[in-house]
């Protein structure tokens, strides 16, 4: 079988691979090779010693989309079927090893409840679609857009993504600025900016940063699901049997973590702490690090900005007396930790959700970060590194209308970047607040690719009345999700990942670049559509500067064009070959189809120019963004409404709900958490989470992931309420009871799982399981955590605060 567009090998050259490298077999990947090897053999792949090929008629290189890590795969095709998902061996980001997300694609692509084809609401929302032909539904969309652009208001539609990965991203924001609209709209906050907008603050770099993991002696870990939720999860897992049992020195693992997660059961100590209080224990361990003068003087001195003031406020506020008092954690234990952190190099300190999407979320972090300031750990081996990104082609030049240059003075509909949320990327969950109250202007036309709120937001009744309010809502999703069966006028299906031409940019992690196609390994199922060929598409229809600024006939093309300048820059190698020894583009090209990845290894420890990009060129404890930032809004707030400057700084703290005062507010510091609910009424703290089988919610509607979706409830096509054994027994509950978990914002009814939390007065439900639409297994699975959540947010970076929601949970009667 001969596919066009694909280079591979034979089934023979391919057995030859597997007996050039001796012991390997084909057990769960294209090459699992014996533990022992795996990191000569990592090496080696890197250098370009080995030239795996895949065979003709059997593999298609690719790369997996069920989370944002850029695994290479490899799809076995059998008669034009899809019938395995393996991994690519010589990926370098997961080594020919995958997870169960990527194992499970298979019924993701042959879901028998995807839409088939574009489609077109009749009646009412919440009724009934009718089938449409492609030139219907783009040429009604066109025409909504156009109008907007004909009546001088661009900025009226609203772009709203989720999962965008590789020059798609890119793609969107050219469409959305040719527009005219400033609504492009991600789903950062409600993902994991508060780690982000604290590493912009303290190191310049508004992005997530790489860990140097395999090469580190201590993880200190601060609510992060490093086993089961965190990004590369593949390259983690290897990671963690690397750094337990291929090295001659084993490292050590602490995990601070609200519920017996994964991870905290792996760890050498799971450390218990108080929902919110991350920020605090951090501080603590600071304080014995530079109490027992224990911090790496020579880096310290060197390489960051306000060690003497962030050490005066920690020696004066943070002993671990107050540590210990407020996250509940043993003054010996806190003393112990800080100790070995600071003795065991190379150190990291790390954290995720669990600590940072707190409405205190940007100082906790910041906290976490400073740790790895004072024991030397940035910019170095086995430390934390700053991802580097492929050369690829400049984009041309836009040429602005008068109608997108008006269209963009306007401020965003999310307020991101204005003062109420200065630092934010995006503020997803402040969109249906300005939709309901029309502030800055109404929305006329929402467009959703890649997300759905009415699953993935905190108090998705605010959305649900948000989007009545929209008048034409269109969707692009393959599935019939809750918000496109709820609220779509028009469904512009997309393929799924494996039908679809994409690239994509692996997840923070090795340092050096590497970028990856995504390449159809089949031809589509249905009549579906690539959602960026149908933005060049309605770019045609709009004409115009809008038409102008996309020439090229496919999403392929545009593809083709931003790697050109990877091949230009005759940099790296494809996957065993050299760039440079590529005569043409073609050849360049060609190769990338078949080995599926370009990069360009080692990457360049201690270069500080590239590691701090604040305008200090060094680590900010004390941070001269926030300062520059602060000052910039009370002046403009000072000129705007007749205060003293002294006035208006104090007022833009007290709307950013900082309570600290003076220089502690430019210094990592303690914010109590706040929480929504009478603590006697609600007398629990609802913590959610992803479990391994989450995959932004796509893997509901997958018997696969169902079924294992945990073990440890013994249910796994239901969701569930993790209650602490004291709190149980208390409450008359034992596993598989019915219980009823509440808030301030309603009621769900689901199972109860006794299992520990940190203390008694936490619960834990996972998200992304629990739906009332998706297809038929996954509407099936009980509510939605979200519905009951009461979001409090993080104003510095517009974050949402998925763990401010007081609950209290009582037993079924009868149950």
């Amino acid at each position: 079988m001969k596919r066009e567009g694909y280079s591979l090998l034979n089934r023979s050259d391919f057995l030859t691979v597997l007996a050039a490298v001796g012991t390997a077999t084909a057990i769960g990947s294209v090459i699992q090779l014996p533990r022992r090897t795996l990191l000569s053999v990592q090496e080696n792949i890197l250098q370009g010693r080995y030239s795996y090929q895949f065979p003709e008629d059997s593999y298609v290189a690719s790369t997996c989309l069920q989370c944002p890590a850029g695994c290479g795969i490899a799809a076995r095709i059998v008669s034009g079927r899809i019938v395995k998902i393996e991994g690519n061996p010589l990926h370098p980001i997961n080594l020919g090893s995958i997870c169960p997300k990527a194992h499970y694609g298979l019924q993701i692509v042959y879901d028998p409840d995807r839409i088939k084809g574009p489609m077109v609401r009749v009646g009412e929302r919440g009724s009934k679609f009718r089938e449409a032909s492609w030139g219907e539904v783009l040429g009604l969309v066109a025409s909504r857009l156009k109008e907007l652009r004909d009546s001088g208001m661009p900025e009226r539609f609203v772009w709203l993504d989720g999962r965008v990965r590789g020059n798609m991203g890119d793609l969107i924001s050219r469409f959305t600025t040719i527009f005219g609209t400033p609504n492009r709209i991600g789903h950062s906050s409600i993902c994991s900016d508060g780690s982000v907008i604290a590493h912009y603050l303290m190191q310049g770099v508004k992005h997530y940063l790489g860990y140097d993991w395999r090469n580190t002696n201590y993880m200190l870990l601060f609510g992060a699901g490093f086993l089961e939720a965190w990004r590369p999860t593949v390259r983690l897992l290897r990671t963690y049997g690397h750094v337990r049992q291929e090295r001659p020195v084993r490292a050590k693992i602490v995990v601070v973590e609200v519920r017996m997660s994964t991870t905290a059961l792996k760890a050498d100590e799971w450390v218990k702490v108080k929902p919110g209080t991350d920020g605090a224990l951090a501080l603590g361990i600071a304080h014995v690090i530079i109490r027992d003068k224990l911090y790496d003087r020579e880096f310290v001195e060197k390489y960051t900005v306000g060690f003497e003031e962030f050490s005066e406020l920690v020696m004066s506020r943070y002993p671990p007396e107050w540590a210990s008092k407020i996250t509940g954690v043993p003054i010996e234990t806190i003393e112990r930790i800080a100790r070995e952190f600071a003795l065991t190099k190379p150190a990291i300190a790390a954290g995720q959700r669990g600590a940072m999407m707190q409405p205190n979320g940007v100082y906790n972090y910041m906290a976490i970060h400073a740790l790895n300031a004072l024991v030397g750990s940035l910019g170095k081996k086995g430390g934390v590194i700053v991802q580097k990104p492929p050369p690829f082609a400049a984009w041309p030049p836009l040429e602005l209308d008068d109608v997108a240059k008006n269209g963009l003075k306007n401020i965003r509909i999310d307020l991101a970047g204005t003062e109420k949320y200065p630092f934010a990327k995006n503020v997803y969950q402040q969109v249906p607040e300005s939709i309901l109250s029309e502030d800055p202007y109404p929305i006329e036309v929402l467009m959703l690719y890649y997300t759905n709120p009415l699953l993935s937001s905190p108090n998705p009744k605010t959305w649900r009345k948000a989007l009545e309010k929209v008048p034409f809502i269109v969707s692009t999703s393959p599935f019939m999700d809750e918000t496109t069966q709820e609220y779509a006028d028009v469904i512009l299906p997309d393929h799924t990942y494996l039908e679809r031409w994409m690239d994509d940019v692996i997840y923070p992690s090795l340092g050096y670049p590497v970028a990856s196609i995504r390449q159809p390994v089949i031809n589509p199922l249905y009549n579906t559509a690539n959602t960026g060929d149908i933005l060049l598409e309605l770019a045609r229809l709009i004409g115009g500067k809008v038409a102008e600024a996309f020439p090229w006939r496919s999403f392929k093309e545009v593809i083709m064009f931003r790697w050109r300048g990877i091949w230009e820059s005759g940099r790296g190698r494809v996957g065993p070959k050299p760039v440079s020894g590529m005569a043409s583009f073609d050849e360049f090209w060609s190769n990338v189809l078949k080995y599926g990845f370009w990069y360009d290894p080692p990457y360049r420890f201690e270069d500080y120019s590239h590691e701090f990009q604040t305008k200090s060129g060094k680590f900010e404890l004390l941070s001269r963004t926030l300062e520059t930032k602060l000052t910039e809004l009370a002046k403009k707030k000072a000129e705007k409404e007749g205060l003293t400057y002294e006035e208006a700084y104090e007022k833009i703290l007290t709307q950013l709900r900082i309570s600290a005062r003076g220089i502690e507010v430019l210094l990592p510091h303690y914010e109590p958490p706040r929480f929504v609910g009478d603590e006697k009424e609600y007398p629990m703290i609802l913590i959610t989470y992803k479990t391994v089988m989450h995959a932004e919610g796509r893997g509901t509607n997958v018997p696969w992931a169902l079924a294992a979706y945990a073990p440890y409830a013994r249910w796994g096509w239901k969701n569930w309420v993790e209650i602490h054994p004291e709190k149980a027994a208390e409450l008359g509950i034992k596993t598989g009871d019915i219980v009823i978990v509440e808030s301030v914002n309603g009621r769900l009814e689901t199972r109860a799982v006794v299992r520990e939390t940190s203390s008694p007065g936490v619960a834990a439900m996972p998200f992304g399981i629990g739906r009332s639409a998706y297809g038929r297994w996954a509407s099936k699975t009980g509510t939605n955590v979200n519905e009951i959540l009461a979001e409090e947010r993080d104003y510095l970076s517009g974050s949402a605060g998925f763990f401010s929601t007081r609950v209290r949970v009582y037993k079924v009667v009868g149950s």
